[in-house]
């Protein structure tokens, strides 16, 4: 979602290598990888920093690649269920920074274009989990629920 209105790659302008089989050399055991993601959840961790954690510190350069699961997948599978993915919560985080902003400085147009286009993409990403069945089929959102979910 970050091409979607800046036509870049991104802050690095870097690209993902394209890999699809376990690499040779990673020698972890299946088993370990699973028990080390469900540990660091349960510590806290969102999911996005256990996989830093497992590239940086474990060796592990990428959890699908390696046990053929997403982070999600795995995480559900032990019986650890989220109530809104992350991505999802991140946008509504940024979204309200954004909306607080905007009660201060009512007169920042390009803070206003960027509310727009964030709520847009949460919205968008709504649907797809809808049809995805990890959020309710006639979920929506407002403003005042996404302040509630993310407790800022």
């Amino acid at each position: 979602m970050a091409r979607m209105h800046a036509r870049r790659k991104g802050k690095s302008s870097s690209t993902k290598p394209f890999r699809t089989a376990k690499p040779d050399w990673l020698e972890v055991d299946r088993k370990e990888i699973v028990d080390l993601i469900v540990e660091l959840y349960n510590k806290g961790h969102s999911t996005s920093m256990i996989g830093i954690e497992l590239r940086d510190i474990h060796g592990i350069p990428d959890v699908k690649t390696a046990l053929g699961l997403s982070m999600y997948d795995i995480l559900k599978g032990n019986g650890v269920e989220m109530e809104y993915p992350e991505d999802l919560t991140n946008l509504m985080r940024k979204a309200v920074r954004m909306h607080r902003h905007m009660v201060e400085n009512h007169k920042d147009v390009h803070n206003k274009r960027a509310l727009q286009l964030t709520e847009a993409k949460i919205r968008r990403l709504g649907r797809y989990y809808s049809s995805r069945g990890l959020l309710p089929d006639r979920w929506s959102y407002r403003l005042d629920k996404a302040k509630l979910i993310v407790a800022e």
